[in-house]
């Protein structure tokens, strides 16, 4: 069992009284309709079905179930579940209230008959706000995870060599195959980045979930994407295995190997740890891949930046591949050896905000500093892709699939 049986009864617990407190609003607003009874079955028949796959989940490798239940069901439940806590302010004003009421009638010795009843328009107004999540988390199901942007910038740097000002660098991030529920979107996503006919394309980590499996039915798609100087790739922090209940350290060694192949089935170059030169006409340029890091504790630490840049030529023009953007703070900016372009994914802008050219907002904003596009420090740049793929959620609000285009400019 992953958890122990206090926490499962705990959990238990927890959602029964959510489902319970929220069911009175659904008394006070159906009360007097005929079908009630059709509206009460309902909500209690999903409640069942919620807390059954609750309990199932504590109690069980859930990674290796269906795919549709996996994602989907865990998609409605949680759209239901956070519409249910949207709801729980209204619940507890309209319970400070009738509190508030009591006291005073009691105090007063006033007859309390009739009087004590919910207020129909705080609960009707709390039902009808609650539906906004469960409404928009279920449209970014159906129309967001696979509706991909192409983000273009201009980027300029005085230590830029010659031969590359005009070099067209594109990005991807975080596609977590795992996710995706056929190949069709990903015959689409490969396409349109080659469309750009960019001369370099790197990826920044999380090419799957957990699993090397995971990938196997979009080997042929990924193999297709192609640059003529060609493809490079770095780790994220799920493709180390680090969130599935392995049965001995081997198999998730044996899996994370697996995953490092797959790099090699797509014909990329996986950098761990390490760097290469990308030459043009005579004029290199460092391009360094570091395994992740994090400054939270909650992911794991395999990057070695000392390793990836030991025996980089000093003072040459440099592109740092590494997953999480606290990276770049933390121990990047801090480092001897100057990366002017650090390249990150791994927040996905949380797959839900807003995401406007000049106003940008998600909850993700409060875990991570810098969590989409570009920021500059001194004469070092970060930029933060907002991930090609899910994970999770199956879907985007407000924030779209990212695929990222660098034209770099000397200047």
């Amino acid at each position: 069992m992953r958890f122990t049986f206090s926490r499962i009864i705990i959990a238990f617990i927890v959602v029964v009284l959510l489902d319970v407190y929220v069911f009175q609003a659904l008394r006070m607003v159906f009360g007097a309709a005929s079908y009630k009874k059709v509206i009460y079955a309902l909500y209690w028949l999903v409640s069942i079905v919620g807390l059954s796959t609750l309990i199932a989940v504590l109690v069980s490798d859930w990674h290796h179930w269906p795919y549709f239940i996996r994602t989907y069901v865990f998609a409605i439940l949680m759209s239901i579940y956070f519409s249910k806590v949207v709801l729980l302010p209204f619940l507890a004003a309209d319970d400070v209230l009738r509190f508030g009421k009591w006291s005073y009638y009691k105090v007063t010795s006033t007859d309390m008959e009739g009087k004590m009843n919910r207020n129909q328009f705080i609960l009707g107004l709390g039902l009808i706000l609650s539906a906004i999540p469960f409404t928009t988390l279920t449209w970014g199901v159906l129309s967001g995870p696979y509706h991909f942007r192409v983000r273009k910038l201009t980027l300029k740097f005085p230590n830029l060599p010659d031969a590359f000002d005009g070099f067209k660098v594109l990005q991807l991030s975080d596609i977590h195959t795992g996710s995706w529920i056929d190949t069709a979107p990903m015959k689409r996503a490969v396409t349109l980045i080659n469309k750009q006919k960019a001369d370099l394309v790197l990826f920044t980590g999380d090419i799957v979930n957990d699993l090397a499996e995971e990938a196997h039915p979009f080997i042929d798609n990924l193999k297709e994407v192609k640059a003529p100087f060609g493809v490079y790739s770095s780790l994220g922090n799920h493709d180390y295995g680090e969130y599935v209940p392995w049965k001995t350290p081997e198999d998730k060694q044996a899996n994370f190997e697996r995953v490092c192949e797959l790099h090699n089935k797509f014909e990329w170059k996986l950098l761990r740890n390490e760097h290469t030169l990308i030459t043009k006409d005579g004029q290199s340029m460092v391009l360094a891949g570091c395994e992740n890091w994090s400054h939270s504790p909650r992911f794991p630490k395999y990057g070695d930046l000392n390793k990836t840049l030991h025996g980089a030529p000093e003072n040459m023009f440099t592109i740092m591949m590494s997953h999480d953007p606290s990276h770049w703070e933390a121990e990047i900016l801090k480092h001897p050896h100057t990366s002017d372009l650090t390249l990150a994914g791994h927040t996905h802008g949380m797959q839900f905000g807003v995401d406007f050219k000049w106003y940008k907002w998600s909850p993700v904003q409060y875990f991570y500093k810098q969590w989409a596009d570009l920021y500059t420090q001194g004469k070092q740049q970060l930029y933060v892709n907002r991930g090609l793929g899910f994970i999770g959620y199956p879907g985007r609000v407000g924030v779209q699939p990212e695929i990222t285009v660098f034209t770099l400019k000397k200047g």
